[in-house]
């Protein structure tokens, strides 16, 4: 028999399953993190990126943010190495984009996306509430992932709609 807390709820052990149950029930903002493998003898950049609900601000002065990345995920050659990253808070309206950059072995980056090269050759993608680009400051093991905090240096936070949320499991948004 399980042990119950104070108001007789079942107290679960640790570990990864209750994580997961305690994070479906936060709420998080969807970012799309982006970085920019540089091209061999001259060639364009090729762009990576993926969905992450992990985004978080670290200090304002000087301005840092963090996000997880999993270090088996297919962008992760490319952000080990990356000196800046391009991070995007998705809009209500953005769904879609969401699960095209959380798609293993979707083509990210084809139209109808507009994106373009940004600040230090990062992807920059249009039409989301906010943009920025990192200069990243360290990376710190933590399991199977990478903390990646990143200083901001470039961004604008004046695009349209309202953000895009994850809860439960799924895309959702903001209720008035």
């Amino acid at each position: 028999m399980r042990p119950q807390d104070a108001v007789g709820a079942a107290v679960l052990d640790g570990g990864p399953d209750l994580l997961r149950a305690a994070f479906r029930r936060h709420p998080a903002g969807v970012a799309v993190i982006t970085a920019a493998e540089p091209g061999a003898g001259g060639a364009a950049a090729r762009p990576v990126g993926f969905t992450a609900s992990s985004v978080a601000s670290v200090a304002a002065d000087p301005p840092l943010l963090s996000f997880g990345v999993g270090t088996g995920s297919s962008s992760w050659p490319v952000l080990a190495e990356a000196t800046h990253v391009g991070v995007h808070f998705l809009g209500e309206h953005q769904q879609g984009l969401a699960e095209t950059f959380a798609r293993h072995g979707a083509d990210r980056f084809a139209p109808p996306l507009r994106w373009r090269p940004g600040p230090f050759s990062v992807p920059v993608l249009g039409d989301v509430p906010v943009w920025l680009v990192c200069r990243v400051a360290g990376r710190v093991p933590a399991g199977d992932h990478r903390v990646v905090l990143a200083e901001v240096v470039a961004g604008d936070a004046a695009g349209p709609g309202r953000p895009l949320l994850y809860h439960q499991g799924r895309f959702t948004a903001l209720r008035d």
